[in-house]
């Protein structure tokens, strides 16, 4: 480590000025951010599911309404003459909204019996008999209309960007005599465009302060403790830079990248000025005191932060596209905090006064003398191997995978609640869609098969009913089915015919996994169905896709970190000491997440691998340290644990406590993220610490 560190330190100037150049590049990038909030794009990569939604929306050129439901305030019916005339009104207010293309309601716009424009002054000198003319002539008014005539739903359907008119019709003022429910994928997504912006905006600063907090009680130094952080910040810029530079927009997974980067990329930051700190009482000279943090540290961070980039880039065996990307950057970012600390953190330091350590730590020594006490026999690491497998035995066979379309939502978010309320009135805030075969040459026979499928559909407990052109057909004057199947005539429900097809809705009701079956058993079994999807369908097979990734993201970084350590190492005996404890913690995470009651789903499926990259750092830096101390004699594992012990506890809290900061997140799987890390990061440092000493001969852990 002589040379590097006598480059470091005599080209100190041009790295740093590199690294400023480079920093400022990455910065300068954030005026070129772009956000996803179409959550339903996840799902149309990596599965045959995801592949026939996008063709059959591209086929009929669709889009996904919004949903505006209109609720009497006074609990009176909405079919007469005063309730007819406000929601007409509220109807010719959206239709007026910019971005607005369709506005489908329960009051048509003209009157199918005269053909006249139906107006709010029209229907306000409507005589009661008249009513029921009007509304039942309406072949969607069973979609449209409750039950009890009290709700009633708009469809609107955006011309232009949907999630600026989601946004938009928040501030629309309509009748006061309705309570105002908006649902449908665009409001989706307007909510997550204000989430992510709010979250690049207040959760990192956050995260960063509780990192300082903690690290300055292990560091007892103001400078130093901000240092230690220096290469994740920096690092976490750069990243940013990569992400912009490729015009990778940021959706609900990427946009933890970040706090993943400052998280898990101070480590090494931490442990070097940890070291660093040690040193400067022994010597003056800028290159000795580089030299001699580096021999002990710089092979083990080289080591780490391979190991983590392994966990992010293990993502890349699942096949869902967010997740993946999220892997690759996060990698990205770990790996430029690595560099950063290698060299940009030695050549800052060599340029500052840095004064020996004042007082002894206010966290660590406490923890450290109570392990020297636990590692003196092996039965404690006995029972924590134990008790951590029976855990993992009793709870992960109970695990569970979130197939909920709103699983970024906690229950109590006013938009769970309004698609809960569009659920129970409506029959789903996103209904699914279908294709029936159709013949143009005998669209009669067509008709009847797809009516025949229709009565199947309906049969089933999760269907309330299925609208298609053919059970339109005996509701609509024959003129208007010939102009609609000839291409004239476009029902309020958008494009529903094609060459070879009929595009059909499904309401549905209570749809569950065992509905979902049902529903698949017949369109399997009938020639007239082409297809059945929707979001449901999506998040149903995502599902599968989640439990994919968990499975082979977690077998792909075990071996691969395996190989890396066989690899340095050169000999099984240290690979499976280093391996050991990293098994126990995942087992034990696993575990976790099943006894709280979290499922899997996009963001915490992802968690596991990246346990396995943070987790393994923990053993590498102790069993670094137990090599470094081997040649001082017996009693080895207790001077590794006096050097490495205090900042391996130091790290493992400030993830901990730096991922905290996720809770101000409006986002339910980062409040998940949050505990995982806390379990994980609890259990990799105290598994390492005790178990490993276990492992070894009994000279390791005689008296110092």
């Amino acid at each position: 480590m002589t040379r590097i560190a006598t480059a470091i330190v005599s080209h100190s100037r041009q790295v740093l000025a590199l690294t400023g150049l480079i920093t400022i590049a990455s910065l300068l990038s954030f005026f070129w951010f772009e956000f996803n909030a179409d959550v339903s794009s996840f799902m149309t990569e990596g599965s045959e599911e995801g592949a026939a939604f996008a063709e059959l929306q591209e086929k009929y050129d669709t889009a996904d309404p919004i949903n505006i439901v209109l609720s009497s305030a006074d609990g009176e019916t909405l079919l007469d003459a005063g309730g007819l005339s406000d929601i007409a009104r509220a109807r010719d207010t959206l239709a007026e909204v910019e971005g607005v293309g369709l506005v489908t309601s329960l009051v048509p716009e003209t009157n199918p019996l005269t053909g006249g424009a139906v107006t709010p002054e029209f229907l306000e000198g409507l005589p009661a008999m008249a009513i029921p003319q009007l509304t039942g002539n309406n072949p969607f008014a069973d979609l449209l209309l409750s039950e009890d005539g009290r709700h009633t739903m708009l469809l609107v359907v955006a011309d232009g960007d949907p999630i600026n008119v989601a946004r938009s019709l928040d501030e629309v003022e309509l009748p006061e005599r309705f309570e105002v429910t908006i649902s449908g994928n665009p409001a989706i997504y307007a909510e997550v465009i204000d989430i992510l912006s709010l979250f690049l905006l207040l959760i990192p600063p956050v995260i960063i302060v509780l990192l300082l907090g903690t690290f300055y009680a292990n560091v007892g130094s103001r400078k130093l403790t901000a240092l230690s952080i220096f290469p994740a910040i920096v690092g976490t810029i750069w990243t940013f830079g990569a992400i912009n530079a490729t015009g990778t927009a940021i959706d609900v997974v990427v946009v933890i990248v970040p706090i993943f980067v400052i998280v898990m990329g101070s480590a090494d930051g931490l442990h070097f000025v940890t070291h660093y700190q040690d040193v400067v009482a022994t010597t003056d000279d800028p290159v000795e005191r580089v030299r001699s943090t580096l021999d002990q540290v710089g092979k083990p961070m080289i080591l780490t932060t391979i190991s983590t980039a392994i966990g992010f880039l293990s993502l890349f065996a699942a096949d869902v596209g967010p997740i993946r990307v999220m892997g690759l950057y996060a990698a990205i970012g770990i790996t430029f905090a690595g560099i950063i600390s290698f060299f940009s953190l030695p050549a800052l330091l060599s340029r500052l006064e840095v004064e020996p350590r004042a007082h002894p730590p206010r966290v660590g020594n406490a923890l450290v003398k109570g392990l020297q006490r636990i590692v003196r026999t092996r039965i404690p690491a006995i029972a924590t191997a134990v008790l951590l497998i029976g855990f993992a035995g009793v709870f992960v066979p109970q695990l569970e995978v979130d197939s909920d379309p709103l699983f970024m939502f906690p229950e109590d978010h006013e938009l769970r609640e309004a698609f809960g309320v569009t659920e129970e009135l409506f029959g789903g805030a996103t209904p699914l869609i279908g294709e029936f075969a159709y013949d143009p040459a005998d669209h009669e026979a067509s008709f009847a098969a797809a009516n025949v499928a229709t009565a199947e559909l309906e049969s089933l407990d999760s269907v309330r009913s299925v609208i298609s052109v053919a059970s339109l057909a005996d509701a609509l004057p024959a003129s208007t089915i010939d102009g609609v199947l000839d291409g004239s005539v476009e029902l309020p429900m958008g494009s529903m015919v094609a060459d070879d097809g009929l595009r059909f809705m499904v309401l549905t009701e209570g749809l569950d996994s065992e509905g979902l079956d049902a529903l698949q058993a017949v369109e399997e079994s009938s020639d007239a169905i082409v297809v059945v999807t929707g979001m449901t369908v999506l998040w149903d097979a995502m599902a599968d896709l989640v439990l994919s990734a968990q499975v082979w993201s977690v077998l792909t970084a075990l071996v691969l970190v395996a190989i890396m350590l066989f690899v340095t190492y050169r000999r099984l005996r240290p690979t499976l000491v280093a391996i050991v404890p990293l098994v126990l913690t995942i087992g034990a995470l696993l575990g976790f997440i099943a006894a709280s009651g979290i499922h899997l789903n996009l963001i915490t499926a992802v968690a596991s691998s990246i346990v396995i990259g943070v987790g393994i750092d923990y053993a590498i830096h102790f069993v670094a340290a137990i090599q470094h101390a081997e040649a001082e004699g017996p009693g080895y594992v207790h001077r590794a644990i006096r050097r490495a012990g205090r900042p391996i506890v130091a790290n493992a809290l400030g993830i901990a406590i730096g991922m905290t900061g996720l809770w101000l997140s409006p986002l339910a799987p980062h409040h998940h993220i949050s505990l995982i890390m806390w379990v994980s990061m609890t259990v990799a440092a105290f598994s390492a610490l005790v178990v490993i000493p276990a492992m070894l001969p009994a000279e390791a852990v005689a008296a110092d």
